[in-house]
């Protein structure tokens, strides 16, 4: 009975030590001052420096304005990955959005990301004038 106590508590040691671990390169990505319409893609980079496979369950938005998506596949220690982040550019004005990342890290099981930024309104076009010319 001890023995096979022993054998558990060594291998809770060996798998605590040995445990995936994500780590960001920004938990913060500020999109500054974007137009309008425009591209509202940002990416999360982040790698596995653990020793076993990590395991990105859930990704959450703070709204409907901001979709993520991330790969569902284990991600092996060393190997690095993305979450994109698409925030809706059409609604004008500051924001400021939190995304909950759901890991197997043993460590930091819920990371929190935010983006920011303003949306303004598109600047009005000039007209190109044509040129005259005389013959």
């Amino acid at each position: 009975m001890k023995t096979t106590i022993f054998i558990l508590a060594a291998l809770l040691c060996t798998l605590s030590i040995q445990a995936q671990e994500i780590q960001f390169e920004a938990s913060k990505i500020d999109y500054g001052t974007v137009e309008k319409g425009a591209d509202g893609v940002r990416l999360f980079k982040f790698k596995n420096v653990g020793q076993t496979p990590l395991v990105i369950s859930e990704v959450k938005a703070s709204c409907g304005c901001t979709v993520p998506s991330w790969s569902k596949d284990p991600i092996l220690p060393g190997v690095s990955g993305t979450i994109e982040v698409k925030y809706n550019t059409q609604l004008p004005g500051g924001f400021s959005k939190g995304i909950t990342v759901v890991s197997n890290d043993s460590k930091n099981g819920n990371v929190q990301l935010n983006i920011s930024g303003t949306v303004v309104e598109a600047a009005s076009a000039t007209p190109v004038k044509e040129a005259m010319f005389k013959e």
